[in-house]
């Protein structure tokens, strides 16, 4: 085997194609002959077949496992191959969460995105790039806006026909669904179809469906702003309503990546809202009711947030064991012995804190807190018109007291 440099990187991840050998430049090619250990899929493993000499690791499930072999091999030419950008939802983003990228070359070649975008004529800084390979398919749902452009990874040859099941069923069926299969490679082919007729019997198991949104009369389109409509929701009527949830998304002021506890979940609409802000916003949702526990996954699934964890039992009982939150929202249940003293103690400074009571007992633990803490009180107060007789009149809805409250470093 070829020596490197000793001051070369022990690690080299090696973006390859369907078009394996062929489209690799001779620095890589070089990489892989050189490797004592060259690691990947089956599939990649056998495309860089003839090139490799060293001894060869094919991925373990789960991948950690792997990541903790290739760590362990620190100091030997180890080579990676991965599919297309090993930092576009692939291995190499893996690896650099524990290995320090100074340790790295990567040699990427064009993603799967990158090659559709290409073949479609579209400009990838203006689609939405979704990678549905092992994850739920509920993740496009928020992309599914009037008039845009998305391209989804799926994981089999069964994720086209779910794709245009899960279009049909929300009021797309009139949506084109391209299906990319095996891009860069011998076996490529492009189709085209309508979501709602959708019919590919035989598809390869690596694809990218292209889709180019159309909205139908009832489309399920989830709004780009906080105050989603109720009646997208799912509920019992334990529900912050859209007005007041708002003003109480602004108050709790979501910022990228951070973490939410919403107490007494209810339906679960803060907390979907919250999630909705960014792909990396997390939440919990604590309600003690099982039915209403379920009712809350059900809702993060259908917009799109499944990662929205539920805890089905009582606060504060159930606060101790959670990772610390970034903001807290107090729905429901704050009055109770307890739940505002833990969830103050729980917060990370810096955090926020914000409680919203239509009861006398929750507004008297508000005033209490605030006259104690701080931060700030409003009151808010909904009207709406309904029918009097024969006209209209305003109808007010309880009004509701909310404390906003911020914890010191």
């Amino acid at each position: 085997m070829a020596e490197l440099s000793k001051s070369s990187p022990w690690l080299t991840i090696i973006g390859i194609g369907e078009d394996g050998i062929a489209g690799l430049g001779d620095a890589a090619k070089r990489r892989i002959a050189a490797a004592s250990l060259v690691c990947g899929g089956a599939r990649h493993l056998e495309l860089a077949s003839e090139l490799v000499s060293g001894e060869t690791h094919q991925w373990l499930s789960p991948i950690e496992r792997s990541v903790d072999f290739i760590k362990a091999a620190r100091g030997r030419d180890v080579c990676v191959l991965a599919s297309g950008d090993p930092f576009h939802f692939g291995m190499g983003a893996t690896l650099a969460r524990s290995i320090d990228p100074a340790e790295m070359l990567t040699i990427p070649a064009p993603s799967s995105f990158n090659l559709a975008a290409s073949r479609l004529g579209w400009a990838i800084q203006d689609v939405a790039l979704v990678s549905l390979h092992g994850r739920p398919l509920d993740l496009v749902r928020p992309h599914l806006q009037p008039g845009a452009r998305i391209l989804a990874l799926t994981s089999d040859e069964e994720g086209p026909a779910q794709l245009a099941a899960l279009l049909s069923k929300n009021g797309f069926g009139a949506s084109s669904l391209a299906v990319l299969e095996a891009l860069g490679g011998a076996r490529e082919q492009i189709s085209r179809h309508r979501a709602e007729t959708f019919a590919l019997e035989t598809v390869d198991s690596l694809n990218l469906c292209a889709i180019e949104v159309v909205a139908g009369d009832n489309a399920r389109i989830i709004p780009l702003a906080s105050g989603i409509d109720d009646g997208l929701f799912e509920h019992d009527g334990q529900i912050t309503k859209r007005e007041i949830r708002a003003v109480t998304l602004s108050a709790l002021a979501p910022r990228k990546g951070e973490l939410l506890w919403d107490i007494g979940g209810g339906s679960g609409s803060i907390s979907i809202e919250w999630m909705l802000a960014h792909p990396v916003m997390r939440a919990v949702a604590i309600e003690a009711d099982a039915e209403r526990a379920a009712r809350i996954a059900r809702n993060a699934a259908s917009f799109g947030v499944p990662g929205l964890t539920v805890v089905t039992g009582s606060a504060p009982a159930l606060l101790a064991g959670l990772p610390q939150p970034d903001a807290i929202f107090i729905g429901g249940g704050g009055s109770e012995a307890g739940v505002m003293d833990a969830a103050i103690a729980a917060l990370k400074p810096g955090g926020r804190l914000v409680a919203n009571g239509v009861t006398l007992e929750m507004e008297a633990v508000l005033l209490q807190h605030q006259a104690r803490l701080g931060g700030s009180l409003i009151r808010i107060d909904i009207a709406r018109a309904s029918p009097v007789g024969g006209m209209q009149g305003w109808r007010p809805a309880m009004p509701v007291t909310q404390w906003t409250w911020v914890k010191k470093d």
